[in-house]
């Protein structure tokens, strides 16, 4: 059997199971080939299907579980996978020979009930009575998916769960900036948490992440502003200022026109909003980065969103 992909070197070969998240025919020199990205809990790895396209191409789509046959092997540096053989999963039958859909799937490290209990207490400590109500009213309405939606397809948190543990890490960053410059620590809070609340509608969420046709053609960031207004206007006498204020967090922060923003920060909550969250954000990229990397050396295969290689630290003893 093949080892689980973060244990994966040029020499490993076998069968294996995983979830295909993305499944391309493109054209090659010897003619077309298959193009994937297997995953599994460990992580996710490129892959290749060279031969016998044509009838394997029609066993299975993206996002399935998949049963592989495959052998490693390193292009440009950087581990691959060979697949011989691929097809969708038969769970009664794979399940005897080791299939368990929790060995597929990558999640946050944290208990999903321990984040939950961490935001819902967050939010009743919170002083001001209208944000408070706004809060728990989108918490409580996008409950399911708050509990196992990730924060991207691929750039952050992109996997189960990842959204709420992005949006609690950035709540307590944005507490402790708050208090450090003497801002309104509930608005910071009500950033945190609704800065993505678009990518409920933006992400299809299963197995494998994809966009939806409203997450192309409107965006998280009008879709979040969107959902904020109608649920302040459904809280009698919700101040029209402090929506605005709320609303103008969701729609500045990626923090200039460049990246997507309507408008910049133009307050001192959404300047701290756009910098913790471009801060966490980060910050989980370089970590899956150092964790993923495959090779030998001590740094990793350069990053090409964050534009660098990154020092994954001391060798050990």
């Amino acid at each position: 059997m093949l080892p689980p992909i973060r244990q994966l070197t040029s020499e490993s070969a076998g069968a294996g199971f995983f979830v295909c998240t993305q499944k391309d025919l493109r054209p090659g020199r010897n003619g077309e080939f298959l193009s994937l990205v297997l995953q599994d809990a460990t992580g996710r790895i490129p892959a290749r299907v060279f031969d016998d396209v044509d009838r394997l191409k029609g066993e299975f789509e993206a996002g399935e579980f998949v049963k592989v046959k495959a052998r490693a092997n390193l292009y440009n540096d950087r581990l691959q996978l060979i697949v011989e053989n691929i097809r969708r999963v038969h769970p009664e039958q794979d399940r005897q020979e080791g299939f368990r859909e929790e060995d597929c799937v990558i999640a946050s490290a944290r208990p999903v009930d321990e984040m939950w209990a961490e935001l819902q207490a967050r939010i009743a400590a919170t002083a001001n009575p209208y944000v408070k109500r706004l809060l728990e009213n989108v918490v409580t309405a996008h409950e399911a998916k708050l509990r196992i939606w990730p924060a991207a397809q691929t750039l952050h948190h992109a996997y189960r769960a990842g959204f709420l543990e992005h949006v609690l890490q950035m709540a307590n960053v944005g507490e402790q900036v708050a208090r450090a410059y003497q801002a309104d620590a509930d608005l910071v809070l009500a950033g945190a948490v609704l800065h993505d609340i678009g990518k409920l509608q933006e992400l299809d969420y299963d197995l494998a992440t994809s966009y939806s046709r409203d997450g192309r053609l409107i965006g998280h960031i009008v879709l979040g502003a969107a959902v904020v207004r109608d649920a302040a206007a459904a809280i009698e006498g919700f101040p029209p200022a402090l929506l605005s204020e709320i609303q103008h967090l969701i729609l500045s922060h990626h923090g200039c026109l460049e990246y997507g923003s309507p408008v910049v920060p133009m307050t001192i909550e959404a300047f701290i909003l756009s910098f913790i969250d471009d801060l966490d954000a980060k910050i989980n990229m370089a970590r899956q980065a150092i964790r993923d990397d495959t090779g030998d050396g001590e740094f990793t295969g350069y990053h090409k969103r964050l534009d660098r290689v990154f020092w994954k630290g001391p060798a050990e003893g």
